[in-house]
């Protein structure tokens, strides 16, 4: 009796010990990252961020949810064009879709900052669950109306506004510096294999049981990563509130950009790619129909082409995570994506364009992966959430605009020209960049 009264004990005892010693942790690693150091060594390369396991349930949340997000998407363009057979009317729901992204995300990396990133993370999801419930809702009663979908749009893209800087600072917590790019690579071939995946599932499921039951699907796809966000091992960060206002925040942030040599030089090459860098995603249209006369199927071969490049590109660095020169990517990415836009301009050959369209993305997503972890591993923790919504702002945020000045110069001056001019902005812009000769490879980055 005595013998089962000490081993209870002792048990407590333990239990006891292992909390107090949990609550000494660093605020950013995992509960169980002493686990993972074994792990690591059994994980090959190309998975070594997939050793964590919040990590672990983190990707494993995208792969169910992400195909559910664009299916959402091709549905609502799909029953916006029902309603109104209009191609203003979807151009008007993509602009709802993307303009929180461009006005918040500053402000919302403000809010990575200072508050607990998983709760922030867990509000944005849980509104992106009830945007497809009311939409659901008003499908099935057949009140819905263009004017509903445009206010349902715009509430999905402030919500994506918020989750996009507070994910992209989160990973680091998952994984820790160390592993940063590869979880970030694998998290973006997630989210170019859903960019395929969706669109044919939605296209399948409109002909089988019609449109209506892919809002109420997308609920089901969101409660998987609210789930999973709850599931993860960590204990609740601290703020990095510096008792300043948001405006203070964003100006100190941009402050660190401007005078940190390598932050000035990789924020520098991101909006410039962004806007001037992107143009044949606009005009990929124009060259399927009127300069290679290749019609659906061959703008469907491109856009295959698309996620056949990126996918690669990032199964590629998510193998060379751990020795590839970081700085050497960036240089050579930034140049690269603008060779293979001018050789596009100059094939006759739809193949040919086929090809070309996939080298930029095989050196897209690398580098533009690359420039993310290398932004976050030189800021401080405090910083992350604030810098990453300043680069969301650059990157995503700034794309409509690209859109519209490459719609716009095409217009007058033709597609090929257009991808060309844009070609040279952004190598002239890079050279200048590059010529401060800064190692982008730094320590903890």
């Amino acid at each position: 009796m005595h013998t089962d009264l000490d081993s209870q004990w002792e048990r407590w005892r333990r239990q006891l010990g292992a909390c107090v010693l949990s609550r000494n942790r660093n605020l950013d690693q995992p509960l169980d990252g002493a686990s993972e150091v074994g792990e690591s060594n059994r994980v090959p390369k190309v998975f070594s961020a997939l050793a964590h396991w919040n990590f672990r349930i983190f990707f494993g949340s995208q792969i169910l949810s992400l195909p559910g997000t664009w299916m959402q998407l091709v549905a609502e363009e799909w029953l916006v064009y029902q309603l109104t057979g209009s191609a203003f009317a979807l151009g008007l729901i993509r602009f709802l879709h993307t303009i929180p992204v461009t006005l918040f995300s500053v402000f919302a990396g403000g809010m990575a900052g200072r508050y607990d990133k998983r709760r922030l993370l867990l509000v944005a999801q849980t509104a992106s669950m009830m945007v497809a419930l009311i939409l659901f809702g008003l499908m099935i009663t057949d009140q819905v109306r263009l004017w509903h979908v445009g206010v349902l749009a715009l509430a999905l893209g402030v919500a994506n506004a918020f989750d996009i800087p507070a994910r992209q600072s989160f990973i680091v917590n998952l994984v820790g510096k160390r592993d940063l790019m590869n979880a970030v690579a694998l998290n973006f071939s997630v989210f170019n294999t859903s960019r395929i995946l969706g669109p044919t599932i939605v296209g399948l499921v409109i002909i089988t049981v019609g449109g209506r039951v892919l809002f109420s699907a997308e609920r089901n796809f969101v409660s998987f990563v609210i789930l999973g966000y709850w599931s993860l091992r960590l204990r609740q960060h601290g703020t990095g509130d510096s008792g300043e206002g948001y405006l203070s925040d964003i100006l100190s942030v941009v402050w660190i950009v401007c005078s940190t040599p390598s932050l000035r030089v990789l924020m520098g090459m991101v909006p410039i790619n962004s806007v001037f860098g992107m143009s044949y995603t606009t005009l990929m249209p124009i060259f399927a129909e009127d300069i290679w006369f290749v019609g659906p199927r061959g703008l469907g071969a491109l856009l295959a082409a698309n996620g056949v490049g990126a996918f690669l590109g990032l199964v590629t660095l998510a193998l060379l995570s751990h020795s590839l020169r970081r700085h050497l990517c960036v240089k050579f990415g930034g140049r690269g994506l603008q060779y293979f836009d001018s050789w596009l301009c100059a094939v006759q050959w739809c193949p040919l364009g086929d090809g070309c369209v996939g080298g930029h993305w095989l050196v897209h997503d690398p580098f533009f992966t690359t420039t993310n972890t290398l932004v976050q591993g030189q800021v401080e923790d405090q910083y992350r959430g604030r810098i990453m919504g300043l680069y969301t702002f650059c990157f995503i945020g700034l794309a409509p605009f690209g859109a519209f000045l490459s719609g716009t110069m095409a217009r007058g001056l033709g597609a090929p020209l257009t991808l060309i001019l844009g070609a040279i902005i952004c190598l002239c812009f890079v050279g200048v960049l590059m010529k401060e000769r800064l190692r982008l490879g730094l320590q903890g980055a």
